[in-house]
């Protein structure tokens, strides 16, 4: 044989070491008479058949489930001369020669439920379990004394929760310095139960020297972060850990329809940056509604120039609605408010109200005063928000700063953490 009849076969003997084994494929059923025509409630088109028309349709990419916690997401069908499957993020390639066909379905862009899972239950869940366990919530009100602190606070829950329910007795005279007490109650509403601390603090702004009368306060808000602090570094932490911090610190303005007092300003700009500052004027039913609207832009106007952030901070706004929304509150503030915890009949009905000689301040209605609007906002509206941005701003600034002070808290023991109860 000749040198170049030899090439040929030679060429022939390689390709036949390179074509790799093929099983044959196993047999198709018969294709069932609907199968490929579109059903009259079937969302999906037909699928086409394999290659050479011998292969079985592939399930539209939204009908492939996709097991939970899988990585990726993708599964994919092979089919012609090889056959391959991938689960859960791995990707098929096509045996050599062969084509690939098939669904790939990824959960980047979500996907179509094929029935009912159950998701939406865990709101419920959440409920139930928060139902048992209850909320806290802990005010704090700061003002000078004539001001109506107690009773608003009273109003503000429609119950007895101020320091004057405990026995506070009417003619004790005014401490002479700043002193912090702390009521706690517990009031249920609709199945929910919340346990509410009032934290009161007799003799602030009532002496002639007020210098640092904020610092006992500034004190007892710090003291509340490191009791909290001291409890989630221990080895062993409670279930629950008792939460004291205050979450929202009424201060309560005079309402003197001039200007805010060098205390107002002092205050609220040293503590701003440790708690949830809500200003309100109060008594506002002895200023007139002109007086009013004056006094308060004149309020807000003091506080931007002196670089005040009350509460609801514009930095925390999470998002367009959250700052349309806060951006009407923040307009409307400080409210002005009259509390009373008495009732009168006004038209056929029972109204909280304060009575005066030329008729009933009505202590709910918009027209009279702004009360409704801070219960609103207070409770309805911004209460669980006030505790987050206790516990994720006020809080984190508080344990990150002990921490770079310390290098780090050593845990605590269990006999430590009883005797610091005690």
């Amino acid at each position: 044989m000749s040198k170049t009849e030899d090439v040929p076969n030679m060429l022939i003997s390689d390709m036949r070491t390179e074509i790799p084994f093929v099983r044959p494929k196993p047999a198709v059923p018969a294709k069932p008479p609907n199968v490929g025509a579109p059903s009259p409630s079937s969302p999906f088109p037909p699928q086409g058949l394999g290659v050479g028309g011998g292969g079985i349709s592939a399930p539209p990419p939204s009908a492939i489930p996709v097991p939970i916690g899988s990585h990726g997401g993708s599964h994919s069908v092979g089919h012609g001369i090889g056959h391959s499957v991938s689960h859960a993020g791995s990707h098929a390639a096509p045996h050599s020669g062969g084509h690939g066909h098939g669904g790939s379905h990824s959960s980047s862009g979500g996907s179509t439920l094929l029935g009912y899972i159950g998701i939406d239950t865990i709101i419920e869940q959440m409920r139930k379990k928060t139902m048992k366990t209850g909320f806290d919530f802990n005010i704090m009100v700061v003002g000078h004394s004539g001001l109506g602190k107690s009773t608003l606070v009273n109003t503000l829950f429609k119950s007895q929760v101020s320091r004057r329910s405990a026995g506070w007795a009417r003619d004790e005279k005014i401490p002479k310095t700043v002193e912090i007490k702390a009521v706690s109650h517990v009031i249920e509403e609709g199945g929910v139960k919340m346990k509410l601390t009032v934290v009161d603090t007799p003799g602030f702004g009532d002496q002639i020297n007020n210098d640092n009368c904020w610092e006992p306060i500034s004190k007892y808000i710090n003291e509340q972060y490191e009791k909290f602090l001291k409890e989630e570094v221990n080895i062993t932490r409670k279930k629950r850990i008792p939460d004291t911090r205050v979450h929202c610190c009424l201060y309560f303005i005079s309402p003197t329809g001039h200007s805010l007092r060098q205390l107002d300003t002092e205050f609220m700009k040293r503590l701003s940056h440790s708690v949830n500052i809500i200003p309100v004027i109060a008594k506002a039913d002895t200023l007139t509604i002109e007086e009013r609207q004056e006094f308060k832009q004149r309020v807000r106007k003091e506080l931007e120039m002196s670089g005040i952030e009350f509460y609801p901070q514009k930095e925390f706004d999470d998002d367009m609605e959250d700052k349309s929304d806060n951006d009407k509150i923040r307009e409307a503030m400080p409210f002005a408010v009259v509390g009373s915890d008495k009732e009168y009949q006004v038209n056929g009905k029972r109204v909280l109200g304060r009575k005066t000689a030329w008729g009933i301040v009505e202590v709910e209605n918009p027209n009279h005063c702004e009360f409704a609007q801070l219960r609103d906002f207070l409770i309805r509206s911004h209460l669980q928000d006030l505790k987050e941005v206790t516990h994720n701003i006020h809080y984190e600034t508080y344990r990150a700063k002990r921490l770079n002070e310390n290098g780090g808290l050593h845990p605590i023991s269990s006999a430590d953490t009883q005797e610091s109860n005690l």
